[in-house]
């Protein structure tokens, strides 16, 4: 047994999980801080949750740029730039003393901290085949879900006990961290590439060659809109929990991480899926159940007849299939991709959380005192991205189809 290997393979993974999670961590960590924010900056939480939708758009636009970096100059190089942005915008969101001056900081930190996402994500396609590339997409979401139950509830404690800008002070420590990590344990999984061009129209034409692609935009596009339901539940569950059900910030980071372990079993057991199951059959189930889930949620929230209780089981079975959703999009989103694998990604990503920060900023603008805001645009979400998932997968079998006949065809000219 190669012991070295092993351990090799086991800090790489944990690594690049916490580039992942930095995002996550991020968002999740000081969401129980909401109503002190609030109060302590004068404002309201329909305010403060802007503050979320700019980190999306932040992590969306980012995405864009590191892509292209992330080819040119290799993985690692663009990484230390972006954690570096991240460590700067996250002491001017200790320090900030307007909501205005937090949304912007929150926009900086997006901008560098998606450069650990999208090299991730890269990193993952230049190390592993494709078969390996949901397993590694599994594992990941392992370390990312666990961001989910650790980050709002230490978030919750340490905003009682601290006050919220303490909850930026942690986010610095850990920021450092994953900086000395990626130094150390992290290889260069990729050599520059000079002849890879920076200019705007060359970028363009690279994006664009990318998004045509049936099989990119198909799951792409079915993941991004199914994640669009899990960033309305993060956007909107400190309003319907702490606002709506009156609990406490640190009840509600014991909710928000009890319902997190529904994405940790998903992620998990998809693993044992893959065995006997296609990504694509699993992602087609997953979808039928989330959109069952989403709609009976917004029903019964357009009714108040959600209490306390079925709302934590309606987000904890959402978040399960989301669970089975991502890891499969996301490795079949990338599959066709190995040589502009850090273009894809930052696409890939960059889609993901716009449509995440559109979500994120309907739920704030219809905000009124009820759930149904964020179970109407959860709900609608889920149907939006089957939908998606049955149209593209109709256009890769006729795109198969016109390839498989336009082969035939070539064949029977060398043959005559």
């Amino acid at each position: 047994m190669n012991t070295n290997g092993t351990n090799k393979n086991f800090y790489l993974i944990l690594i690049l999980g916490l580039l992942t999670a930095i995002g996550p961590f991020s968002i999740d960590m000081y969401l129980p801080a909401f109503p002190d924010i609030a109060k302590n900056l004068h404002t309201s939480i329909a305010q403060v949750m802007l503050s979320l939708s700019s980190f999306f758009i932040g992590i969306s636009v980012g995405q864009l740029i590191y892509g292209p970096l992330l080819e040119r100059l290799g993985r690692k190089k663009p990484l230390y730039a972006g954690l570096c942005i991240y460590l700067l915008a996250s002491v001017g969101c200790a320090l900030a003393t307007s909501v205005n001056s937090l949304i912007l900081f929150r926009l900086l930190q997006a901008l560098g901290g998606c450069a650990g996402m999208v090299a991730a994500r890269a990193i993952v396609r230049d190390l592993f085949d494709v078969k390996q590339n949901a397993k590694i997409f599994s594992t990941l979401m392992l370390v990312v879900a666990v961001s989910p139950i650790i980050a709002p509830t230490a978030g919750g404690y340490v905003t009682a006990v601290f006050g919220w800008r303490y909850v930026f002070v942690i986010l610095i420590g850990i920021n450092i961290a994953i900086l000395t990590g990626v130094y150390f344990l992290l290889p260069e999984s990729k050599n520059p590439d000079p002849n890879f061009s920076l200019k705007a129209g060359a970028i363009v034409k690279n994006f664009a060659g990318i998004v045509k692609h049936p099989q990119f935009y198909t799951y792409a596009f079915t993941g991004a809109v199914a994640y669009g339901g899990l960033c309305a539940y993060i956007s909107g569950s400190p309003n319907v929990f702490m606002e709506i059900f009156k609990v406490s910030e640190k009840q509600y980071g014991w909710i928000f991480a009890l319902i997190a372990l529904g994405i940790i079993s998903a992620s998990q057991i998809n693993n044992l899926a893959l065995k006997k199951y296609s990504s694509e059959q699993i992602i087609q189930i997953s979808l039928l159940c989330q959109s069952a889930v989403g709609l009976t949620f917004a029903c019964l929230a357009l009714f108040s007849l959600n209490g306390l209780y079925i709302t934590i089981l309606l987000i904890f079975l959402f978040l399960c299939c989301q669970g089975f959703v991502f890891p499969n999009a996301s490795a079949l989103s990338l599959a066709s991709f190995g040589h502009n694998a850090g273009s894809a990604s930052a696409l890939m990503g960059a889609i993901q959380m716009g449509v995440g920060a559109g979500a994120s900023a309907v739920v704030s603008l219809l905000q009124n005192h009820t759930s149904l805001p964020m179970a109407g645009v959860m709900a609608g979400c889920s149907v939006s991205a089957l939908l998606l998932y049955t149209l593209g997968r109709k256009l890769i079998v006729q795109q198969a189809s016109k390839e498989a006949v336009a082969e035939e065809d070539v064949e029977m000219m060398t043959t005559l």
